[in-house]
């Protein structure tokens, strides 16, 4: 018996309370806390990393803008200048008048030069992907926008033509229209040289 008990003595012994250890000290909440404040806040900036496609995003806003806008112009130009022409048949006196809406579709891609150029400019090897985006949406913006007012003043000049040619009052109506027509492109110029610069 008395080698039983000798055996099963070590066993009944309370057990120590652990020491923490200083890998137990490092990893507490309190003093991980503490290191994370402490530590310097995180690059934002484009030095970082960033993806190698991150410029395919900027170089594709750059290329929508000056497109769409290209399209919107020559539609514009192309409408009205079918009606300048039909009209000239019948009254050629007013035609220099008549370019007008020609010339005002000509600024739409004006609008879509001067967003792309601003583009390529901002464009460099480390451009973040957010930055990208914006360029991106800039791009979408003055570009849609161009190719929407280029239909519009195509379809307002070609009927304000001919009908300026038949009624001489109907001009500074077409005119204003025009210029209702015009501003729409304006918004989203307006809007895509916020996002480029942003």
């Amino acid at each position: 018996m008395s080698q039983n008990s000798k055996c099963r003595s070590p066993s009944l012994q309370p057990l120590r309370p652990l020491r923490p250890t200083a890998a137990a000290n490092q990893s507490s909440p309190s003093l991980w806390a503490a290191e994370l404040a402490s530590s310097p806040p995180a690059d934002t900036s484009e030095t970082k990393s960033s993806p190698e496609y991150a410029s395919f995003f900027a170089v594709l806003g750059a290329s929508t803008a000056m497109v769409f806008s290209a399209l919107g112009a020559a539609y514009g130009t192309a409408k009205s200048g079918t009606g300048i022409a039909a009209m000239s048949v019948m009254r050629p006196q007013p035609i220099i008048k008549s370019i007008i809406p020609v010339v005002m579709a000509g600024i739409i891609a004006i609008y879509g030069l001067v967003v792309a150029v601003l583009i390529a400019n901002s464009l460099n090897d480390g451009i973040s992907l957010y930055r990208s985006f914006l360029q991106l949406g800039a791009g979408l913006s003055v570009g849609l926008s161009g190719l929407a007012v280029g239909f519009a003043i195509g379809i307002i000049g070609d009927a304000g033509v001919r009908g300026t040619a038949q009624q001489p009052r109907l001009f500074v109506g077409m005119i204003l229209i025009l210029i209702f027509a015009e501003v729409l492109d304006l918004y989203g110029l307006i809007m895509a040289l916020i996002l480029s610069i942003k």
